[in-house]
């Protein structure tokens, strides 16, 4: 599954898996499950999560193995 850095700069940020999910338009359990590298996200879903972090999103998700479960 694909690494991310995504708990790291959301508690950074002083978010919690909730409040990230509002600013992103995504469900709680998916910030979760992206978070544990269980759900790879979409293109989409990492620009949006990197707006809302205010980060790139290569600092974000830097280059890693992918999977086919997306959100």
């Amino acid at each position: 599954m694909e690494q991310n850095r995504l708990k790291e700069y959301r508690e950074k940020a002083g978010l919690s898996q909730t409040e990230l999910g509002w600013r992103a338009k995504m469900a709680g359990q998916n910030i979760s499950a992206i978070e544990r590298g269980t759900l790879a996200p979409w293109p989409r879903a990492k620009k949006v999560l990197a707006e809302a972090l205010n980060v790139s999103e290569t600092e974000l998700f830097p280059e890693g193995n992918t999977d086919e479960k997306h959100c």
